[in-house]
């Protein structure tokens, strides 16, 4: 029986690891393309099934209003479920930053002082 070398196994790891990652869980912040109409959303996941995706969030344009309203401590429009057909689902990407850029929720949260996933 032939023994896998220490670097097979380090790749091997390190592909489970990426792969686990890679995978857009429940409860993680999300920007969500639709068509038919034309629309972006960000939110937090709740679901993804074959019927479609529920959301808890707001339509992406919103986001500065958002935290503008927040910030200055004025009425604001709070999240909303929302569920949409996986036939009007055009992408579904993770929220995140780059090492230039913050993601939607860390601005978010650097303009309000609040977490996202808590409104």
């Amino acid at each position: 029986m032939k023994q896998k070398g220490a670097l097979s196994c380090f790749f091997e790891k390190l592909s489970l690891k990426e792969n686990m990652r890679m995978k857009i869980q429940v409860g993680e912040v999300v920007i969500l393309v639709l068509q038919n109409p034309r629309e972006k959303m960000l939110g937090v996941l709740q679901e993804i099934s074959p019927a479609g995706i529920f959301l808890r969030g707001i339509e992406l344009n919103y986001f500065d209003d958002l935290t503008n309203s927040i910030r200055k401590g004025e009425e604001y429009l709070p999240m909303q479920d929302y569920f949409f057909p996986m036939w009007r689902v055009e992408k579904l990407m993770r929220d995140e930053g780059s090492s230039e850029t913050q993601s939607l929720a860390e601005q978010f949260f650097n303009r309000t002082g609040l977490e996202f996933k808590a409104l």
